[in-house]
């Protein structure tokens, strides 16, 4: 498998928790960049084996935010590689499942297919509209409200931005033979999200979360997500040769 391993910084690549068990795992960022909305769900699959996430480009001094998935991919399959290794099941939030989704298929072209969740993800991210940034960026300002001077919420706001403009570009198109899990919000375009997701995947499990986009991980709806973690984490667990090719 040919990677580009120039472009790849070591620090995006963030230890969650080291564990010894049956499935490592990896968190990957929605837009925005970051990880803290996942410590939740960390912690559940801590319970498995090792967890690590990956952080966007963008949020520290110096750095410059990536606004292509393929290019996002491409380095991101590097730090993949790095990891002693290779996780047995990818989890993304929004842009995060959908780089989820296009590192499984990278890594399956040479070795066991990764198990994918998709905390509601789009193939096409029709909702790039000026309603849904605007909430993206209000929501990323909210996240970085407690840090100390406006450089580091200007860093924010620019990853967001190339987030928006990535998930505006990009359309899935890789299909994927191993379990996927489908947690899909509340909303108009419900079916056709799951209608779409169903077109690229042989094991698609669809689950129902009955908020918006940017409550997932809200305390009200947090522990119906984790229950179903919990139910495909078992499935994985008691049958990993559903993960083999």
């Amino acid at each position: 498998m040919e990677t580009e391993t120039a472009a790849s910084d070591p620090r995006l690549l963030v230890s969650l928790a080291q564990r010894t068990g049956p499935l490592d795992s990896l968190l990957i960022h929605p837009a925005g960049g970051g990880l803290a909305q996942y410590l939740g769900v960390a912690s559940r699959l801590a319970c498995h084996g090792a967890v690590h996430g990956i952080r966007a480009d963008g949020l520290l001094p110096g750095e410059q935010p990536d606004n292509s998935v393929p290019e996002m991919t491409r380095r991101y399959l590097d730090l993949v590689l790095r990891l002693q290794q290779r996780p047995k099941l990818l989890v993304g939030w929004s842009l995060g499942g959908v780089l989820a989704w296009e590192l499984a298929a990278r890594l399956a072209e040479d070795g066991p297919v990764p198990a994918v969740v998709l905390i509601d993800s789009f193939t096409e991210w029709e909702s790039a509209s000026d309603s849904v940034r605007a909430d993206l960026l209000a929501a990323i300002e909210r996240s970085v409200g407690h840090l100390g001077g406006s450089s580091d919420a200007e860093r924010a706001r620019a990853t967001a931005l190339a987030h928006i403009r990535a998930s505006a570009d990009h359309r899935t198109k890789p299909r994927n033979p191993g379990p996927a899990l489908l947690v899909a919000c509340a909303g108009p375009r419900r079916t056709k999200q799951i209608d779409c997701w169903r077109r690229l995947s042989v094991q698609l499990t669809v689950r129902d979360l009955e908020c918006g986009h940017f409550e997932v991980f809200d305390q009200a709806h947090q522990p119906h997500l984790l229950g179903y973690l919990d139910e495909f984490l078992a499935r994985l667990t008691t049958a990993p040769q559903e993960n083999a090719r």
